[in-house]
């Protein structure tokens, strides 16, 4: 019951870590061959690293699969609130990615150099708050959410089912995830293979 549910919120996960290890290429290749990157599809990245967690993601995670495991037990009290502040600090880590990019871009000497460090350093949390939250609150959900709580959870996460989540934002973000897919060279993406 609950596999439908959890199976999109790693289907997201998953997508997530796809565009952050995208970039992590991108940078290294620009290291590696010398070049600059096409800043196109950097700045593309981060806007989805942006928009999908920050306005469909964490807020269903919070409204929805957060909110029913506090219902159920408050053994996951402590994490849950560990998580929303990792969700609330998510803008902030991407403005630094920003800021990073625009002094890439600008051509300053160390503009490489400070884009790899906030795009390793991004790229560490948010992969460790998604494990974190595979290997820790996934299974104390599996242990206390009911039956109905994932059909709700499912549905949220697969259908928009709140009118907080507009289907618009949702078509939006998986277009932006098919743009960067073709605009990105292999091995990453399907755009064309740089020189």
């Amino acid at each position: 019951m609950f596999n439908a549910a959890l199976n999109i919120i790693h289907d997201e996960h998953r997508s997530l870590a796809a565009v952050v290890h995208g970039l992590r290429y991108l940078v290294r290749e620009s290291h590696t061959k010398n070049t600059r990157p096409d800043f196109k599809v950097l700045w593309a990245m981060i806007f989805y690293l942006d928009e999908f967690p920050a306005k469909m993601h964490h807020p269903k995670e919070n409204a929805y699969l957060f909110a029913r495991l506090r219902q159920r037990t408050h053994e996951a009290d402590a994490l849950i609130a560990n998580l929303e502040q990792q969700h609330s600090a998510g803008g902030q880590h991407v403005r630094d990615l920003e800021l990073a990019l625009g002094h890439y871009e600008a051509g300053f000497p160390d503009g490489l150099a400070k884009f790899s460090v906030a795009v390793e350093k991004f790229a560490d949390e948010i992969l460790r708050h998604m494990a974190f939250e595979e290997s820790t609150l996934i299974p104390l959900a599996r242990k206390y959410l009911t039956p109905e709580d994932w059909v709700e959870i499912g549905a949220a996460f697969s259908e928009n089912g709140d009118p907080r989540f507009d289907a618009e934002t949702d078509q939006d973000c998986r277009d932006l995830f098919s743009r960067i897919v073709n605009l990105a060279p292999p091995p990453i993406g399907v755009g064309p293979a740089r020189r």
